[in-house]
């Protein structure tokens, strides 16, 4: 069996028959022996077959590979072994992401504190190898033409407000920097079946120690599992941790789109059924998100592309009302709640009108919406990070911020567990982590739930309302630098400081 010498990390992969046999991945990289299972074993007094990790994460998407790349990269975690299960081909696939490839219509927008602590395990250099873009200005109107407002990020003395990103690029660069890092984890290529703890006082050679079955039958044990296997977590279910939520009746279409000229800006609109967002991916392609009825979504996706494109540029232009008119000379409006004399007469406080689109350059995707939030994010031996614990409307793309928010936060709980000597499963330490992230999810998705439902009324007195809170938030300094801080990753809440 090779060996590889020039690094040290590797990826073993569970076998099909024998749950101590490696093997080599497609793309190439060679896996450790079978010395490191019984070094396992061993040293959690194991006497039988089975092998003993301390943490299995279930679920090796974006989120579940954030919380493995996290704990392979901090100091005091580096060392643990980590299994990861999940049946999705992707993770053994040794296919390279060509810059030149289509663009993928599934993307997500990153907050600079979620860039921030990517570069801190080095996984954002692989993102900036491939098709990314980084937006400084956000545009956010009303289709009634009553208002609108323009974010900068000049405004909070930063120099972008985020970097929209294809999930695959997202994906490789976690595992990119997870092989890159001085640890070893183990990829079980199956699906969970069934997860069972045993008590604190049992006689078994594994203790209180969660064991899990594999859907080839065999099992593992590891001190702590985490569930970051999306909205219909396997692992949330097998814990008995309930849910409250509710369907949106919305479904959102997501497709890429080509302009003539490269796009540098967010925009978004909000239409009679729900906001049409136009994202910028680099190399002059944007991605679209937009939300309307299900009847509409239908309709919309068996349109001609041609038919399409001109249902787009109405959607993000004069369709169902009128452009929002930009205020030129004079105080502007609640100048009496600003110490500012500025008027809106500089470029970067008019309106501007959305690039035009020219052609589809991907497939169209529907997808449902939904609201859900787990009551709880943690018992005994058992955490769940990312989609898992909560599911949000896509209006401000914060989904998957919120999923990295989880995985760095969980990532940093063990850690600290670990420089106390406590037990990584303990309840008491995994509470720790909920207490941090459950707050700050609830606030997030409680504005966004908010917004939703103040965006599906059409009626006159909610329309200026409406139009007051967006004048209100484009010319109120103090308001709006607190928006933007909230919504680019910096936990407070949006309110005057």
């Amino acid at each position: 069996m090779n060996r590889i010498t020039a690094r040290k990390v590797a990826f073993n992969i569970h076998a099909l028959k024998s749950a101590r046999r490696t093997l080599c991945c497609s793309s190439g990289v060679k896996l450790p022996s079978e010395d490191r299972d019984q070094e396992l074993s061993d040293k959690h007094g194991s006497h039988t077959n089975h092998p003993v990790h301390d943490v299995a994460i279930v679920g090796g998407g974006m989120v579940g590979m954030a919380l493995a790349c996290s704990l392979a990269n901090t100091p005091l975690t580096k060392k643990l072994s980590v299994a990861i299960i999940d049946s999705n081909p992707a993770l053994l696939s040794g296919d390279v992401i060509k810059k030149e490839d289509p663009p993928d219509p599934r993307v997500s927008t990153v907050t600079p504190a979620t860039i921030a602590l990517f570069k801190d395990m080095g996984a954002w250099k692989y993102v900036e190898e491939h098709r990314h873009a980084y937006f400084d200005k956000m545009q956010v109107w009303d289709y009634t033409g009553l208002g609108y407002t323009k974010y900068n990020a000049r405004d909070i003395n930063k120099e972008v407000l985020g970097c929209v990103v294809e999930n695959k690029v997202l994906h490789r660069s976690l595992l990119s920097g997870l092989q890159n890092a001085d640890s070893e984890q183990k990829i079980y290529h199956f699906k969970l079946n069934s997860m069972t703890t045993q008590p604190s006082s049992s006689s078994t050679p594994h203790g209180s120690l969660a064991k899990l079955e594999l859907s080839d039958g065999h099992s593992l044990y590891a001190k702590l599992v985490v569930g970051a296997d999306g909205s219909k977590s396997r692992v949330k279910e097998l814990a008995g941790i309930t849910s409250t939520g509710w369907k949106y009746s919305q479904n959102a279409i997501i497709c890429t789109v080509q302009h003539t000229q490269e796009n540098f800006c967010a925009w978004q609109r909000f239409l009679p059924n729900g906001p049409i967002a136009l994202l910028p991916i680099g190399d002059n392609f944007s991605n679209i998100v937009w939300t309307m009825s299900p009847d509409e979504s239908s309709n919309r996706k068996s349109m001609s592309e041609l038919e399409f494109v001109e249902e787009l540029n109405r959607a993000l232009d004069s369709g169902y009302g009128p452009r929002p008119k930009s205020q030129l000379s004079g105080a502007p409006p609640f100048s009496w709640l600003t110490n500012s004399d500025r008027t809106a007469s500089s470029a970067d406080d008019l309106f501007e009108a959305a690039p035009k689109i020219t052609k589809l350059a991907s497939e169209r995707m529907v997808f449902p919406l939904s609201l859900n939030h787990a009551n709880r994010y943690a018992s005994k031996r058992v955490a769940i990070i990312g989609d898992a614990a909560h599911t949000v409307h896509p209006l401000a793309g914060q989904g998957v911020n919120m999923g990295f928010g989880d995985a760095f936060s969980l990532s940093k709980v063990i850690s600290q567990g670990i420089a106390v000597g406590s037990d990584i499963g303990e309840l008491s330490l995994l509470k720790r982590y909920e207490s941090e992230r459950k707050p700050a999810n609830v606030t997030m998705m409680a504005i966004l739930d908010g917004f939703q439902k103040a965006y599906s009324i059409d009626f006159g007195p909610l329309n200026v309302l409406r139009a007051a809170a967006f004048q209100g938030a484009h010319y109120i300094s103090p308001l709006k630098k607190n928006i933007i801080s909230y919504a680019s990753g910096e936990q407070r809440f949006p309110l005057f400081s």
